[in-house]
This record gives structure tokens, sequence and C-alpha cells, in this order.
């Protein structure tokens, strides 16, 4: 009775071991529960390339427009966040002196044209053809000897000087429009209209102020066109060689974290950013989408850059490949709930997704080891 007393407790003591997985003949397996299990599918992938960068104006799109004259700012009709056309008046600058300028050129362009005709009266003999000269309102000039109703001209000779005095008189009036041309121009420049359709993004001088126009001009707004953006995308130098003119792109802002714009390669410039040693460099993605104008200049922006796209291939996610060496493998469950570790081929990566070129078939459920 002892003996079939103590076998029993044996019997029970060895069967907790064994179960608690601490009795070395029943075998080594791993817990189901230490793995999170995916399954291989088929998925239409894209290889893609991330970046970082912001939206910026495109050049031409964000214009600060200044005087060109000095003087004092007597009328400011721009604030910021308001919307203008192009060759709307943004300002006005006292233009009194200049109204005056004009005022006076045209007084000696009327001097100069008057100086001429006296000069010229001084020895060109005119008759106005009012009876027997031709037709009414004509003028005739005459030459030495000519005959009119029996009567014989005769003309007063003139001399060299007296050509010189009609041509300084000609060159004369001619500067004086020259003159008055410059004046209008320089009227004109008082009033200071928008060279672009935009939005006001900043004022830089208030109504009263006295500008001075020098080798910079001074100033006034600063219009940004809001519909006429890019993004400027910080590529890494081991992704550049991978990225083409015309390519598609997605990207989000931080403000509308849940909305992709889609945009597309315009441009790559040559010259690397560096900083802190990160070499980076500048790719431009024109943005092609009808919900531009809730953009930004300078957001944030999350970039991805579209290679090629695979359609129907076998996936998995890039957690359950493990590498070893050169080669890379899985663990693949088994029906009996155990996990195989099996050996595979990869292609395309696409995010968190990977391509399987061999050692999978569709369906088939790998193991990826819990944290």
């Amino acid at each position: 009775m002892r003996k079939i007393i103590f076998a029993l407790f044996v019997f029970t003591t060895l069967s907790g071991i064994a179960f608690a997985g601490g009795f070395p003949f029943f075998g080594k397996t791993e817990k189901t529960s230490a793995y999170e299990t995916v399954p291989v599918k088929k998925k239409t992938i894209s290889a893609s390339i991330l970046a970082t960068g912001s939206v910026k104006p495109i050049i031409g799109a964000e214009v600060k427009v200044g005087a060109r004259i000095s003087g004092k700012v007597d009328h400011l009709y721009a604030n910021i966040g308001d919307r203008v056309e192009k060759d709307q008046v943004i300002a006005e600058i006292e233009k009194k002196d200049l109204e005056a300028q004009v005022a006076q050129a045209e007084a000696n362009v009327k001097a100069a044209d008057a100086g001429v005709g006296v000069s010229k009266a001084s020895f060109w003999p005119a008759l106005s053809a009012e009876t027997d000269l031709g037709a009414s309102g004509t003028t005739y000039f005459p030459r030495q000897g000519d005959n009119f109703a029996g009567l014989k001209v005769t003309m007063p000779l003139f001399n060299g000087q007296d050509m010189y005095a009609v041509k300084q008189q000609k060159s004369f009036k001619d500067a004086s429009k020259a003159a008055l041309e410059y004046s209008k121009i320089q009227l004109s420049y008082a009033t200071i209209t928008a060279p672009i359709s935009g939005v006001i993004a900043s004022v830089s001088t208030q109504e009263g102020e006295t500008v001075a126009a020098g080798l910079t001009a001074p100033t006034f707004v600063t219009i940004i066109d809001l519909v006429r953006l890019q993004v400027d995308a910080f590529v890494d130098e081991t992704d550049i060689g991978r990225v083409k003119v015309g390519q598609k792109a997605l990207f989000t802002v931080d403000t509308y974290p849940d909305k992709e714009f889609i945009g597309k390669v315009k441009a790559i410039y040559p010259k690397a950013i560096i900083q802190e040693n990160v070499v980076n460099f500048d790719v431009v993605i024109e943005i092609d989408d009808p919900n531009i104008e809730l953009l930004r200049p300078d957001m944030t922006t999350s970039v991805t850059i579209y290679q090629e796209e695979r359609k129907g291939v076998l996936v998995i996610s890039r957690a359950a490949v493990t590498k070893e060496g050169a080669s890379k493998f899985v663990l693949v469950k088994q029906d009996s709930g155990t996990f195989e570790k099996r050996t595979i081929k990869t292609g395309m990566t696409s995010g968190s997704d990977v391509e399987v070129a061999s050692g999978l078939n569709e369906g088939e459920i790998v193991g990826i080891k819990r944290e």
C-alpha cells in the first residue's frame, strides 16, 4: 500500500514539473502566446522614400513691395490678411511736389514749341492760300520768283546762323518733352500698386512715416500668392539616387494629420544641404491638389516619394523577418501550434511591408516575437 501511494506521489510531482516546462524529456517548444501572428497575403505595394520638408512659396509667389522714391506715406490701403489683386493701389506717397514738376515741364514744352514757331517765322515766308493759292486752309512755302495773281514773290535771304537758331529751338523742345515724360514717371512712382494677386503677409511701413529710397527700396508690404506653393523635401544622400523628376509624391502636414496632399517631383537641387554632418538634398514637390488653399507657408510636412508599384505580390510585416549573416528567415506557425524556422528571400520594401520573393505561400502564418 505504501508503494502504491509513493508511486502516485512521484507521478503527480513529475507531471506538474512537465506541464511547467521544466522537464527536458518533454521536448523544447516555444509558447504560441510569446508571438504575434500575421498572415502572408497578396497586396499592391510601392517602393517609396520618406522625407521631411516644409511648404514654401514658389519663385515669384512672394514679393516684397517697396517704393522707388522718397517721401511721406500719405495713404496706406493694405493690412495683414487682406486680399489684393494685381495692379490694385496699396499706398500713396505725398506727391504735390511731383505734380508741380509735371506742370512746370508741361509749361516748358509749350514755351519751347512757341520758340520754334517764332524762329521759323523769321525766315520762312508763307502765304495762307485763301483765294488764288489753292484749297482753303493750305499753307504754301513759295520759292524765289514765283508768280501769284501777277505778283512776283521776292524772298529775303537768310544765313546759317538763322538755321542754327531753329535747330537749337527744336532741340530745346525735345529736351522739354523728355523732361515732361521723366516727371510723369516720377509722379507714377508715388502710387504703389500690387505686382501680383495674393494676400498681405506683412506690413513694414505705416501711414505717416517718411521713407527714403536709396540703393535698397524701402519695403511697404509683403504679398504671398497662397495658391502658388510647393514643398521643399529634404532627402537623405543614401536615397537621392532613386528620386526622379515626375515621380508621384504624397505628403501630410501636422495640422491635418489624416489628410494626404498630392504632388509630384518637379526639381532636384544639385547642391547639398549639410546640417550637423548630415547630407540632404532639396527635392521640390509641385503641389497638384484641389485643397491647396488649406496650406500655409512654412508648415512642416512628412513626404512620401514613390518609385514604382508592384501589384499582387506576397507581403509580410518587416518585423517578422530576422537576419542571420547574409540569410533572412521567418518563424512559420505549424498546425501543432509550434513555429518552424524557414529561410526566405525578400524583394521590395514599402513602409512596414516587405515583398516575399520565395520561401512562403499565401495564407501561411508567421510569428513576430513580442517585446
